[in-house]
């Protein structure tokens, strides 16, 4: 076992380090993954505004921004989504792969948060420590840990995984990386699958 030196937060301290002090000023990159996505609101200049706002900010410096989820986003975070120009035009990379339960923010390829935290109000969000949810996470600049979670972000997000998925039938849409793309399958629902993620509209 080798030692890291890390950080070990709770609750509101996880929002205060992992969203305020680090996310909100990437400079390079910010990748998350989540089982869960919501929208959650954090503080900005005295007000609180959307994550997705500060995204789209992000997005407008060139940062690049991806969010590997599991589940459907709710509606009103692809309502917020679907305001943001910027960010429907790529300026936030979507895909889902329902296997993913690993939540993790890595900023500028140099500093992680792993932890229980879902990129939702109660979890990373600015909700109240009365109502918000009992989370634990570590954050670190440890290189071997960041190189580690970011290998398995990107075999996920590449579509390296989904080849020998044994729940690739059920999935409602596989990444695929792009040699295996010839002939894109479709899924029981109608989605043409193979091509770059983007989350359903709502109607």
């Amino acid at each position: 076992m080798r030692p890291i030196q890390a950080e070990l937060l709770a609750g509101g301290e996880l929002y205060r380090e992992v969203v305020l002090e680090r996310l909100a000023h990437a400079r390079e990159s910010v990748w998350i993954a989540t089982a869960n996505v919501k929208a959650m609101y954090v503080e900005q200049r005295g007000r609180y505004v959307p994550l997705l706002e500060v995204l789209d900010g992000l997005a407008a410096r060139g940062v690049a921004l991806r969010l590997l989820h599991a589940e459907l986003p709710s509606r009103p975070f692809r309502a917020e989504f679907d305001r943001r120009a910027r960010l429907v035009a790529g300026g936030l990379g979507l895909k889902v792969c329902p296997r993913v339960h690993f939540k993790t923010v890595l900023v500028d390829g140099a500093w992680a948060y792993l932890g229980s935290a879902n990129l939702t109000g109660a979890g990373l969000g600015a909700k109240g420590e009365d109502v918000r949810n009992f989370e634990l996470g570590f954050v670190t600049e440890d290189f071997d840990v960041i190189d580690r979670t970011t290998a398995m972000f990107e075999s996920v997000w590449s579509g390296a995984e989904c080849q020998g998925c044994r729940l690739r039938a059920v999935c409602p849409d596989p990444i695929l990386p792009p040699s295996a793309r010839g002939q894109p399958a479709r899924a029981p629902s109608g989605i043409r699958l193979g091509k770059t993620r983007r989350i359903v509209r709502a109607r």
